[in-house]
């Protein structure tokens, strides 16, 4: 069987000029496909646009919360490309603050951005996908969309909304002939993970060392080459939580013998940083290095 092609395709990627989009955007570059970079940061954006190989990728900046901005974004797609072959709805954040004293609006603005943002490129993306031969949208959601995360509950919730919603839009729009699946990856070495690291964040996601964004590309083009609702970039890993959550009772039992790995994975991860250059420790505390 073949693999996707991806000469000439047209493909966005929401939070392009992160860790992980900045990846996929220049692996699907190598592949020939012209890319749409977007991004909050549009400088970087721009940045990211033009160090791709190949031609005619476009850096674009915009606030998906931003109901206005994201209709003038596909505006622009259609008058540049006049289609849209994949849309990767890549965008994402998370906080250390615990629930029960975070102010209400930032719980609002998790959810705005990892759960109702992607649904809202999905519909506005759909009149330019039906312009495409081969129209693909992919997800890229975490396992907290299955196993719940008690120091992050409104990523967790997010991410349980989004991947349900991506679901429930794959069998809708699969019978519409647009293709459709999720990437479900757990840690992965990013700036929003070293963050979440420095700010004493869930210790029980470094059971094992982060992944690499490499990894979860290489989930986003195995769902490419053999469409899927759903890929896992440790399948392992997915198995154990999918497992877990057929018995959601025993987990107040379950997790604490988990507790203690992950502290050590924490503490790990964090020396590593350090040895990076990209943590330190100052007065006791950690911070980031702030990178070239």
């Amino acid at each position: 069987m073949s693999g996707y092609d991806y000469t000439g395709k047209v493909m966005l990627v929401t939070g392009g000029a992160g860790g992980i989009g900045s990846a996929l955007c220049r692996r699907f570059a190598s592949g020939g496909a012209v890319c749409v970079v977007v991004d909050i940061d549009g400088d970087r954006a721009h940045q990211v646009a033009d160090s791709l190989p190949g031609a005619g990728h476009l850096g674009l900046g915009c606030d998906l919360l931003d109901r206005v901005g994201v209709a003038d974004l596909f505006e622009q797609v259609a008058a540049a490309f006049g289609r849209l072959d994949v849309l990767v709805n890549n965008v994402g954040m998370t906080s250390t603050e615990r629930f029960d004293v975070r102010p209400v609006e930032t719980i609002e603005r998790e959810i705005d951005l990892n759960m109702i943002s992607p649904l809202v490129a999905t519909r506005l993306a759909v009149p330019l996908l039906r312009a495409s031969a081969d129209p693909r949208i992919v997800t890229t959601v975490s396992l907290a969309g299955i196993f719940p995360q008690g120091e992050t509950p409104i990523y967790a919730a997010s991410k349980f909304g989004l991947r349900g919603a991506m679901l429930s839009i794959a069998l809708d729009l699969g019978t519409k002939g647009i293709r459709v699946g999720s990437v479900l990856p757990s840690a992965t070495d990013t700036p929003m993970l070293r963050r979440e690291a420095v700010d004493g964040g869930n210790s029980l996601q470094f059971q094992d060392p982060p992944q690499q964004p490499s990894d979860v590309v290489a989930a986003v083009v195995s769902l490419l080459d053999r469409p899927r609702l759903e890929a896992y970039p440790r399948v392992g890993e997915s198995l154990l939580v999918r497992f877990s959550m057929l018995v959601p009772n025993l987990l107040p039992s379950l997790l604490p013998l988990f507790r203690k790995r992950g502290e050590r994975g924490l503490a790990r991860y964090l020396k590593d940083l350090r040895r990076r250059g990209l943590a330190r420790q100052v007065d006791g505390r950690w911070e980031l290095v702030k990178e070239a």
